[in-house]
């Protein structure tokens, strides 16, 4: 292990704030606004390519993704974290057992996973408010997504590995590469060969395939900090413990986010029919842009801010927290004056049927309408989790969907539908802001407290320097 390798970690406790946010998050950000285009490109060529039904057979997969993706930031983002913590302890044997770990988990959760969803298909897409005219778009889709299962959990677990471990460039090479490769390869599946649905599935299987290749090929290499190599791929308990309670949170936000959707495509189903839940799905595909760049943002900030709590240099964890704060609030007033001011021309990239246009309109106008103030509660979130104290992080990324927004989808729609003029999907559009409000205040009285410890602990460590 060479100075030149260790100093790429060292770095994160030394090198001005601003400089290593820039550093760290400007990849993260191409990485994370990469592979929402890489969702975006689905729906918008299964939007031309196959119909506008085809949009909502493809929105009824969005809680079976979350719920993969669940599994997935239990092992990669708990990874990350710990990686980080131990970097900056120079604890590097743990942080190498850490990697093979990665490894192990997501063989096992990825191919468990895809093999009992498989199995149940049918009657969980029905549960997830799929009708006759929607379950076999759907289907189509899950199925060969869920066959390539275990590679999108290696792929992302390992991209976190590599941002965590001092190559952000690489990570956002790996997310670029898959990117473009499905852009390259859906029209051609969809339009020339004629696979419609399932080849949009085809393709960003055979995208995550390559990209995989191609980080196995950085991580085999020994003159890296970290690499594969004898002796780390047994499970130790105490690292599958810390990683797991760091990746808790990002899992149950994940976990929640899975009924969250179930519930506002029942309620659309209910209310506004078949074609709403496709409009739900396009506002759900911009407003997953701009949160995609605030989660490259957080990304930027995690081995920062985990570095330098690991080694107790709070001054330089709090910079980093207002500075990523203000990033994110940027990225998503920005979401706001799109979404309020031209909702019709982002739309329009994905659909030319004019009752989906107005439908998707009218959702999305009021979705982003708390849009300026997300960015934060995101940030607050996930630093919690990049410091972590999983517990803070947990409750923060359950209090928006559980606390707020679970009752507004049940109550709101019978609500909207029998007191007011207009109908029921109102108010299940309706819900989502108003637990962006809610949650945002809640996130700004526990990170206030959380920072009024750290200056009292930064002050009594300068007192006893003095």
């Amino acid at each position: 292990m060479t100075t030149e390798l260790k100093s790429a970690a060292l770095e994160l406790g030394t090198e001005r704030i601003r400089k290593l946010l820039v550093q760290y998050a400007v990849p993260a950000i191409i990485a994370m606004t990469a592979s929402s285009l890489y969702n975006m490109v689905d729906s918008i060529f299964i939007g031309h390519g196959v119909g506008p039904l085809a949009i909502s057979g493809l929105a009824l997969t969005f809680p079976l993704m979350n719920l993969a993706a669940a599994f997935g930031s239990l092992v990669g983002v708990g990874a990350a974290t710990l990686i980080s913590m131990r970097l900056g302890q120079r604890d590097y044997e743990t942080a190498q057992r850490v990697l093979g770990n990665v490894l192990v988990l997501n063989l096992i959760i990825g191919v468990s996973f895809g093999l009992v969803t498989l199995a149940f298909l049918d009657p969980i897409l029905y549960f997830f408010g799929a009708s006759e005219a929607t379950i076999g778009y759907a289907r189509e889709y899950m199925k060969i997504i869920l066959l390539g299962n275990v590679v999108t959990h290696m792929y992302l677990g390992l991209n976190a590995v590599l941002r965590a471990s001092g190559h952000p460039r690489k990570s956002m090479y790996a997310t670029i590469i898959t990117v473009v490769i499905n852009a390259i390869l859906d029209p051609v599946f969809i339009f020339g060969f004629g696979w419609g649905i399932r080849g949009a599935a085809i393709a960003t299987v055979l995208a995550q395939v390559i990209s995989l290749v191609w980080q196995f090929r950085i991580l085999s290499d020994k003159s890296e900090l970290l690499h594969f190599r004898h002796g780390i791929y047994r499970l130790r308990k105490k690292i599958v413990r810390d990683m797991l309670a760091i990746g808790m949170s990002p899992f149950l936000m994940n976990l929640a986010a899975c009924f969250i959707v179930i519930l506002i495509n029942k309620g659309l189903k209910e209310y506004g029919g078949d074609l709403t839940i496709g409009a739900y799905g396009i506002v759900n595909r911009l407003a997953f842009f701009f949160v995609m760049i605030v989660l490259g943002v957080n990304q930027g900030m995690q081995p920062i801010a985990g570095y330098n709590f690991g080694a107790k240099q709070y001054d330089r964890v709090m910079r980093v927290l207002k500075l990523t704060i203000i990033g994110a609030t940027c990225v998503t007033t920005a979401g706001f004056v799109i979404g309020e001011f031209m909702p019709r021309l982002a739309v329009g990239m994905f659909t030319s049927d004019e009752e989906l246009i107005r439908l998707s309109v009218e959702g999305m106008r009021i979705v982003f309408f708390c849009f300026p103030i997300i960015g934060f509660q995101m940030v607050a979130t996930n630093f919690f989790m990049s410091v972590g104290m999983a517990g803070k992080a947990i409750f923060l990324s359950l209090s928006r969907q559980l606390l707020f927004l679970m009752p507004g989808l049940i109550f709101l729609p019978r609500i909207f539908d029998v007191y007011t003029e207009w109908n029921g999907s109102w108010g299940v559009w309706c819900a989502m802001p108003l637990s962006d409000f809610l949650a945002s205040l809640v996130a700004f009285f526990m990170l206030t407290y959380q920072l009024r410890k750290f200056r009292a602990i930064g002050a009594e460590n300068a007192a006893k320097e003095g």
